[in-house]
């Protein structure tokens, strides 16, 4: 085959190109030593980087989550440690309040400082973070977690949702505590309440408290499905206890029911999971203890729901629920929405009952007529006042089983039976001391939970630790696998340069050589 002049030199010149360019390349990758600076250099090789890269910046953003989500629980943790301190300050005031020798007006300082702690806690319950997010409203960041009732309680505003964080593939951990987990669920020990039923003017000899659960599962497994029980006390050291079916249950009582008749004897007698503390307080010319104790009685039941109730924002009359309670205890346990409900009217004297929150599917749940002043609906009575509701007027209802209770009310409970006067009064006195009682269970309870809490942080932050250090090795062998794939091998770049500069060299020495290989040369 015959080549003329023209291709040898076009031929030549593209090969002379094509090598340059290599060597230009080559010379590029021996200075910056990266192998693959576009897709056409590996497209194999640019693939993997791609999804090294990927992963590179997940690891990075979840190291970012995993500080931040570690500082988030370290200021959770701050403050639910100072709330535990300032708890353990308020035990401290209740037990010195209950000493004997106290009196009304040590204890109404001791009322104002525990007052002060009560403010202190609510303070630190509604902390921020530095971007000014509540700490322990769940989802609901910028709605203050507790704030109080006209009637003293307090209420929990925020949710119970979790705020999760990734922190590696397929892992994530919750950087929030909520109010409900950490204060809410607070067991409730004073969950019972007696009323004396004989006889009918109180004659101070017999004291008996309202109990406080001192075995929660005893409690739930029995004493409910009992309830009402009736308290007799048969003489000055025995007393029986019936079911709300006449049944005699005395056995279950601590020593079957013996008690003692000593006067003003603080002793307790325990009953299917409730500790009652009794006081018998025999008069001056009592001779016969047995006559003037037998026949005083109580009743013994669960607290009975409450519920707390606010008037919509929206409403345009000033009507206002005065009191609710129960009237249908089974309208109330079937219908009554758990998780609070809403009233809404839809005229001056027509309502309806929805489970809240209310959506454009909702349906109510009982619907009815005010009658003399009184809304009944899924087996609860609303006593209404301050004049008829107004068409769309609207009311949040949340009720309370008392079996948890947060600390605020607690403290409040506390705070008022400091307050009331007791001197000289030994009836009183044992009444405050029940209280009291009451109060430290609930306040060792709070402490519990909120230790529950700092656990489950503890918990969290050993998860980020963990997580922390698997991110760091797979970031080491992501950048081990991206150098690998991308970087260049200096020894192979400089040997690979020097060849095709070597090339390049021969290849204009041939070229000069051939272009004098010319027919007029040999002339």
């Amino acid at each position: 085959m015959r080549i003329s002049t023209a291709q040898y030199y076009e031929i030549t010149a593209a090969n002379y190109q094509r090598n340059f360019n290599k060597a230009i390349a080559t010379s590029n990758e021996a200075s910056s030593l990266i192998r693959i600076n576009t897709a056409a250099d590996d497209p194999i090789g640019a693939g993997r980087l791609l999804q090294l890269g990927q992963q590179s910046a997940a690891l990075d953003q979840y190291g970012t989550n995993i500080t931040n989500t570690r500082n988030a629980l370290t200021l959770q943790e701050t403050t639910l440690n100072s709330i535990g301190t300032a708890l353990q300050r308020a035990k401290e005031l209740a037990l010195a309040a209950s000493n004997g020798v106290k009196t009304d007006a040590d204890r109404k300082a001791y009322a104002s400082e525990l007052g002060q702690i009560q403010q202190q806690v609510l303070g630190l319950m509604n902390s921020k973070d530095a971007n000014g997010n509540y700490l322990f409203s769940g989802s609901k960041t910028d709605t203050v977690p507790y704030s109080q009732n006209s009637d003293g309680s307090f209420t929990y505003n925020g949710d119970q949702t979790n705020i999760n964080l990734g922190i590696g593939d397929s892992m994530s951990v919750a950087t929030n505590t909520t109010g409900w987990d950490a204060f809410q669920q607070t067991i409730n020990t004073s969950r019972t309440q007696t009323t004396m039923t004989a006889p009918a003017v109180d004659d101070g000899r017999v004291v008996l408290s309202n109990g406080t659960v001192g075995a929660s599962s005893t409690y739930n497994a029995k004493f409910a499905g009992g309830q009402p029980y009736t308290v007799n006390f048969l003489s000055s050291t025995q007393l029986q206890i019936t079911d709300a079916l006449g049944n005699d249950v005395t056995a279950e009582a601590s020593q079957n029911g013996l008690i003692s008749n000593a006067n003003g004897a603080n002793q307790t007698v325990s009953f299917r999971g409730v500790d009652l503390k009794l006081n018998i307080n025999l008069k001056t010319g009592d001779t016969n203890p047995d006559a003037v104790i037998a026949g005083h009685s109580f009743t013994l039941s669960a607290t009975p729901d409450s519920f707390s109730t606010s008037r919509s924002p929206g409403n345009t009359s000033t009507s206002v629920i005065t009191g609710s309670s129960v009237t249908n205890q089974t309208n109330y346990d079937n219908a009554f929405p758990a998780g609070g409900a809403i009233l809404k009217f839809t005229s001056a004297t027509n309502f309806d009952l929805y489970a809240a929150p209310i959506t454009a599917d909702s349906r109510p749940v009982s619907s009815g007529t005010v009658v003399a002043g009184n809304a009944t609906a899924a087996g609860v009575t609303f006593a209404l006042g301050g004049g008829a509701p107004a068409t769309g007027d609207q009311f949040l209802i949340q009720s309370n089983n008392h079996q948890t209770q947060n600390v605020l009310d607690t403290l409040g409970q506390m705070v008022t039976a400091l307050n009331t006067p007791i001197d000289g009064n030994p009836v009183a006195k044992q009444q405050f001391l029940g209280a009291i009682e009451t109060g430290l269970g609930n306040i060792d309870s709070a402490t519990n939970q909120i230790g529950s809490a700092i656990t489950s942080i503890g918990t969290r932050g050993q998860s980020l630790d963990e997580q922390s250090a698997t991110n760091e090795s797979l970031s080491l062998g992501n950048a081990t696998s991206q150098s690998s794939i991308r970087d260049s091998d200096p020894a192979e770049v400089m040997t690979r340069l020097t060849l095709q500069q070597t090339m390049l060299q021969a290849a204009q020495l041939a070229f000069s050589k051939i272009s004098q290989l010319g027919l007029f040369n040999k002339i």
